[in-house]
């Protein structure tokens, strides 16, 4: 017997402010039969089928320690650094860089609540590292 991971829930005091940063972030989208709403406690995205959405619960307390699991993401077209830079100007913040002179490494990021994630190299920036 298994299990398989139905979404990754995340705690916020904003969760249509949250579930609306990440929609722009992943290009998930909201469940057509159950729009997002600012007055609901519980906010969904996701990719459709049988993959892991997102789920954003209001909860009255904000975040006061580092994450203990975070998401890692890699830009499917541009690079690591162009992705950096869209998610900046669409609200995240820098926490921080390990970036390599080699292009290797990645960004720590937080999302509008504080909530850390990392920006690593695209598919056809480590193919073309390997190739180099």
């Amino acid at each position: 017997m298994v299990s398989k991971i139905n979404q990754f829930t995340f705690d916020t005091r904003d969760g249509y402010r949250l579930a609306q940063f990440w929609k722009q972030v992943t290009g998930y989208t909201e469940h057509p039969d159950y729009p997002n709403k600012p007055e609901e406690e519980e906010n969904f995205i996701g990719p459709g089928g049988d993959h892991p959405g997102l789920l954003f619960i209001n909860v009255p307390e904000g975040k006061t320690v580092k994450n203990r699991m975070h998401l890692d993401i890699s830009p499917e077209t541009g690079t690591r650094d162009e992705e950096v830079e869209r998610l900046l100007a669409l609200g995240a913040t820098l926490y921080e860089d390990h970036r390599k002179p080699d292009g290797a490494g990645w960004v720590t990021l937080r999302d509008p609540e504080g909530n850390e994630f990392c920006v690593e190299r695209s598919e056809a920036e480590r193919e073309a590292a390997k190739n180099a």
